[in-house]
């Protein structure tokens, strides 16, 4: 018994003396460049939130820009803060080049696109998203 326990506290000490990357970070392309940034992301809608969109929008091309947003992805991608473009476009590959270009004409780096969440996305801003508050299905409502 004591052996075990010996055992266990070693191996606990072991674990301990380990160093961890609390936020896990991978190499990335952005405009030809390699940078490192946090698997952790957030994602940004692209018609209605990051660009306009009205019943006249055409689905080969991207609406002007949101100032307001843009600036807040700008500030966001300064800060080191990895941003996908998150759209339902995502889901038709001749959507990709119209996005990149979008991208481009409005000075952005090449983000990633994607309209697939994972465990790793932190938070979405788009135009059709209502809040619930974690684990209680509770609607976080902003009355204005």
């Amino acid at each position: 018994m004591f052996k075990s326990i010996k055992k266990y506290l070693n191996k606990a000490k072991e674990e301990i003396s380990k160093e961890y990357n609390i936020i896990p970070e991978e190499i990335v392309m952005i405009d030809s460049e390699k940078r490192v940034l946090p698997k952790i992301w957030t994602g940004v809608d692209l018609d209605g939130t990051l660009a306009y969109l009205d019943r006249n929008s055409a689905y080969d091309e991207v609406g002007e820009p949101v100032p307001a947003m843009m600036a807040l992805v700008r500030k966001m991608i300064n800060n080191g803060i990895r941003i996908k473009i998150f759209t339902a476009r995502a889901e038709d590959p001749e959507q990709f080049p119209i996005i990149r270009k979008w991208l481009k004409d409005n000075n952005l780096p090449e983000l990633e696109i994607t309209n697939v969440k994972d465990y790793n996305m932190q938070r979405l801003y788009d135009d059709r998203c209502i809040q619930v508050e974690r684990n209680t299905g509770r609607l976080i409502v902003d009355d204005k």
